[in-house]
This record gives structure tokens, C-alpha cells and sequence, in this order.
């Protein structure tokens, strides 16, 4: 069937949304924007630091993905057919896999229905651009602590799986130049909520921020400043520059 996300606005509130950020949580609009940024880094991170660009293999009886010669605990989120162009969920478990290996799928199907998020709690349904194997396990991944995925492509579509055990610097915060870079990737890329975007990569990142009326001013080693602008939906990012932050013009003053 086809999914279609209600066009009435879902008031309900999740104070408990991941880093204390207020959304609409049956909006997945907004929740894929809050995910989206926080992922990518470290979908980014794990490709350099852990995949390389090595054969892969899931074997689900042992419930582990390997990389190379090294061997993580996975967990199976779904699958996409080629045939019937839709996902499918790993908790419907139509394959009679371990319950061990379906627990994150079923946690967030339980996080979709206390939310409200509809494209967690619906078990299949058609693919388009909004709703896919890589935005799904963007948001469950995104809804959870410390977890990588990946998209594992075979004859009849794909399957979509969770890894963990990574090394810890998958998931460190990112710097200046990578923010900027993932965030002018992200914006480009994907229809997203500007603002939801960048406060949700930013509170992931443990990186303070303040607004100033449209500006919002984020504190790295160096200030980015991110001027934002009112559209029909929602605020989108029209400009970014960085300068020195004020302990650094301090510094620098201080030398002369």
C-alpha cells in the first residue's frame, strides 16, 4: 500500500526527544530533519573508520555483520524489494530470525507508536523519495544510542541492518569544517527543516549555541554564524560564515 502521512498537524510533544530538542514527533518531516545531521556524521565516520570500502557479509545465525576480517553485533531493521518497489519491517520477521537480532526494529516500533510517527508503526509499504531503506534507518538509528547501519544491496533489493561495537570515534563530535561540510551536504540533498537540522547536529555535537533574532551563532573553536530566512514551511539557512570566537580574539589580542 501507499503511505501517506496524515496532512493534519500532530500536536503531540515528546519532551523526551533525543538531546531535549522540541518537535512535532508525528511529524516525520521534522523528526528525519532532527536525525539527519547527528547520521550522517557518523554514517561519514564509520565508512572511513570501519567499512573502507571492504567486502561485507551478514550472517544472521550468528547475528553479526563483517567488514574485512572484523565481525560486529548486528541487528536486521528491513528490507526493500526490487520487485514490489516497498519496505518491509524486520519486525514482522517474516524470515523466523532470532528475537536477538530484531530488538532494535522492535523498540522503534514502539517508539513510533508513543510518538505518533506513522512510517515506524506501518509495517510495509511502497518506497518513494520520503520514505526509504536509508531515511528509515536514518531515524531509527537517529532514535537510538550509538549505532551505525547499512545498506547491504542483493539481487531482489536491499537489506538494511544496525551494527554497533564500533570504535568510539565513530561517534565523536565533528569539528568546524566538518559540520559545515555535512550540513551544505544535507541541505542540498534532502528536504529538510533548516532549523530542526542544524539544532539537532548541534546538540548531538555538544556544541553550545545561541539565537539572535534569524542568527543563530554556534561556538566551535571559531563562531559560525548561520543566518536563516522564513519560507512558507519552515526557516532555511541562506548564509554561513565563520569568524574567530571571542576567547580567540581575546588570545590574539593579548599577542599584540
Amino acid at each position: 500500500m501507499q503511505l501517506v502521512q496524515s496532512a493534519a498537524k500532530n500536536e503531540r510533544k515528546y519532551g523526551g526527544f533525543p538531546y531535549g530538542l522540541d518537535l512535532d514527533t508525528g511529524d516525520w518531516f521534522q523528526v528525519f530533519s532532527a536525525c539527519l545531521g547527528k547520521m550522517m556524521a557518523i554514517q561519514t565516520a564509520c565508512s572511513e573508520i570501519v567499512v573502507k570500502g571492504q567486502d561485507w557479509n551478514v550472517d544472521f545465525s550468528e547475528g553479526t555483520i563483517r567488514f574485512g576480517n572484523r565481525t560486529y553485533p548486528v541487528q536486521f531493521l528491513g528490507s526493500e524489494s526490487a520487485s514490489g518497489n516497498t519496505w518491509l519491517w524486520g519486525w514482522e520477521n517474516i524470515n523466523g530470525f532470532s528475537e536477538k537480532i530484531i530488538q532494535l526494529a522492535q523498540q522503534t516500533r514502539e517508539k513510533g507508536e508513543y510518538l505518533g510517527l506513522k512510517p515506524l508503526t506501518t509495517a510495509e509499504f511502497t518506497l518513494d523519495d520520503t520514505y526509504n531503506g536509508h531515511h528509515l534507518s536514518i531515524v531509527t538509528c537517529g532514535l537510538a544510542e550509538k549505532y551505525c547501519y547499512y545498506r547491504g544491496p542483493h539481487s531482489g533489493g536491499a537489506i538494511l541492518v544496525a551494527f554497533s561495537d564500533v570504535p568510539d570515534e565513530v561517534f565523536a563530535p565533528v569539528d568546524i569544517h566538518k559540520f559545515i561540510s555535512i550540513t551544505t551536504q544535507c541541505i542540498q540533498q534532502s528536504l529538510v527543516d533548516h532549523r530542526l537540522f542544524v539544532e539537532g547536529f548541534l546538540l548531538w555535537n555538544h556544541t553550545k549555541y545561541d539565537w539572535n533574532g534569524h542568527t543563530l551563532t554556534a561556538h566551535f573553536d571559531q563562531d559560525l554564524n548561520m543566518e536563516f530566512e522564513q519560507t512558507e514551511k519552515c526557516l532555511r539557512i541562506c548564509s554561513m560564515t565563520n569568524r574567530p570566537s571571542e576567547a580567540e580574539s581575546r588570545e590574539t589580542g593579548d599577542q599584540t
